[in-house]
């Protein structure tokens, strides 16, 4: 998918990521990514995000909360010529209300969940 960014629904990003197709990039803040998280997904927070630092081994998905941090995480990477292959539409919140597995964090014991 080199130069082609798309908006991928839950259940694309699922597969490509089951797959090992994609490498899925979280811009959440760490707080954010300590309560739940995607299996599998990387944390680069938009609030320090440098492009130059991600991994290069297969295309970027980005993901966030809602869809919004990861829309302009992959602006910012696609302008500093970064391969990335598109964002989840929805972020988490979307990936939840598909019915798909989040880890979390139990915050009585701070065991991961899930």
């Amino acid at each position: 998918m080199p130069g082609k960014m798309e908006d991928l629904t839950p259940a694309q990003v699922a597969r490509k990521l089951a797959a090992h197709e994609i490498m899925l990039i979280d811009v959440r803040e760490p707080d954010e990514f300590a309560v739940e998280r995607i299996h599998g997904a990387l944390l680069y927070p938009l609030s320090t995000f440098d492009p130059a630092a991600l991994p290069a081994d297969l295309p970027i998905v980005f993901q966030c909360g809602s869809g919004m941090r990861s829309a302009k995480a992959m602006a910012v990477a696609g302008k500093a010529g970064i391969q990335v292959a598109g964002h989840l539409v929805g972020g988490i919140n979307a990936w939840k209300q598909a019915g798909l597995p989040v880890a979390s964090t139990d915050p009585a014991t701070g065991k991961l969940r899930g």
